[in-house]
């Protein structure tokens, strides 16, 4: 009987168990991870007695990859309630204009009040040729000018990747308006073009401002929170589960893999027949340094974002009727994103109460988040306040989740690193990558990927 390994214990290594568990019932299969707790940023929370997300709280629906996973665990999809979104803009919230992708409109009238926007140059063929990348920024600036990239592109992308429009790659975040500028001679033509695709880009909050026309509901989350899903997926998988134990190498031998896990003090080894990396980029890197030095020297180079989520209970007041509003980083504020919970999500709400989330570092510019948690606690409600213009109350709770090195950072040419670390891994049908530092933030992608991951192995 096959032993498979999965290093990682978030969404893409658990979803990854449990499709090689449908595949083959008998397989003998462990999933170990270096924290306490299974679920990556998947993680739950309380806030005044109530259940929160201390980590991604939805995914893109629109996508049918996580709600046909739930289904397949008997586990209901919830949706927000519609509700406006907003960007903070010279001290008023602004409604996100529709018929934008991420912030790059399709209508260009859209945009007025909010940003200046040059006319777009004239140019003969395509906007991207076959297989180039260039960064977001780098294409909106030359198309519409700053102000279009600063107010409106650069937030949206930073609640998604707390990085850059001009560091993050075209390709990788928004392979829909890359395919579309791939055909066409104007970035209204390719933003217009993307937006009429199936759902845009499967980077879960990047869809936040898609096609007016579509009906469907944008996000989803799962009753009972996240982690339900984390939960179900270790379960149904049926793996052995080795939790607060890192795995400090690893070896090719002659039928398979040993793996050294567990502390230096007393270390202990695995034996394994296949082996599924779903951890982050720079510590798969080092396991495969002497398996593999061009998958390493591939994937060591990609470089993550710090965050840290702030959420506050407020008694006695009224949020504004929106799910909440993005900030640019040229406002001046730390806070980079509020999310209004119970306005957003129904089922959360509680009496009397105001429950809000907040989102603090950017690529870059972190340094917000050395300040102690009573700190950014103050912090948060000071610039809420500010942004609302009125006092707010002492909040009768409040949590803070810091998110070390949680959000990778695609810059231009990511897709190509990723395919040519996983060329020199090909040949071994024993070995897979999995996770968000290669194919996606999203939710969704973190599914797809550890399903790919396990289509991967051969089992005997």
């Amino acid at each position: 009987m096959a032993h498979i390994v999965i290093v990682g214990g978030g969404v893409a290594g658990l979803t990854a168990a449990y499709r090689l568990r449908r595949r083959q019932p008998e397989i003998r299969l462990t999933v170990v991870e270096q924290a306490p707790e299974l679920g990556g940023k998947l993680r739950p929370a309380t806030l005044a007695d109530l259940p929160v997300e201390a980590g991604a709280e939805a995914f893109l629906s629109r996508d049918p990859t996580v709600p046909q996973l739930a289904a397949e665990l008997g586990l209901q999809v919830v949706h927000p309630s519609g509700a406006p979104a907003a960007i903070a803009l010279g001290g008023r919230l602004h409604p996100i204009p529709r018929g934008t992708l991420v912030g790059v409109p399709g209508d260009l009238a859209a945009l007025a009040g909010l940003a200046a926007v040059t006319p777009e140059p004239a140019t003969h063929g395509p906007l991207l040729g076959p297989g180039a990348d260039i960064s977001v920024g780098e294409l909106v600036r030359a198309r519409f000018g700053a102000e279009v990239v600063d107010r409106l592109v650069d937030p949206m992308l930073g609640g998604v990747y707390a990085g850059r429009a001009d560091q993050l790659s075209l390709a990788a975040t928004l392979p829909t308006l890359a395919a579309a500028a791939r055909r066409c001679d104007t970035l209204v033509g390719a933003v217009r073009a993307a937006l009429g695709g199936a759902g845009g880009p499967a980077t879960g909050l990047a869809a936040g401002a898609g096609a007016p026309a579509d009906p469907r509901p944008v996000f989803g989350t799962i009753v009972g929170g996240m982690t339900a899903l984390v939960n179900a997926l270790a379960k149904a998988s049926g793996a052995e589960l080795r939790l607060g134990l890192p795995v400090r190498e690893l070896f090719r031998t002659p039928t398979g893999w040993r793996l050294v896990i567990g502390s230096t003090r007393s270390p202990e080894v695995v034996e394994a027949d296949g082996v599924v990396l779903a951890l982050p980029a720079r510590p798969a890197a080092r396991l495969l340094h002497e398996y593999s030095p061009a998958a390493a020297n591939e994937i060591g180079v990609l470089d993550y974002a710090s965050v840290a989520l702030v959420s506050l209970a407020f008694p006695g007041i009224r949020m504004p009727e929106m799910s909440g509003f993005l900030v640019p980083a040229s406002e001046g504020y730390a806070t980079k994103a509020v999310t209004f919970i119970d306005r957003k999500w129904p089922h959360l709400a509680a009496p009397d109460l105001s429950l809000v989330r907040a989102s603090l570092g950017r690529y870059g510019d972190e340094r917000v988040l050395q300040r102690p948690d009573g700190e950014l606690v103050d912090l948060v409600r000071s610039e809420l306040a500010s942004l609302l213009g009125h006092d707010l109350p002492v909040p009768v709770d409040a949590y803070v989740r810091r998110w070390g090195g949680a959000l990778p950072q695609y810059t231009p040419g990511h897709l190509d690193r990723v395919r040519r670390a996983r060329a020199a891994l090909d040949g071994d049908p024993t070995i897979s990558l999995a996770g968000a530092g290669y194919d996606g933030v999203g939710i969704p992608a973190c599914v797809r990927s550890g399903t790919a991951a396990a289509e991967h192995l051969t089992l005997h």
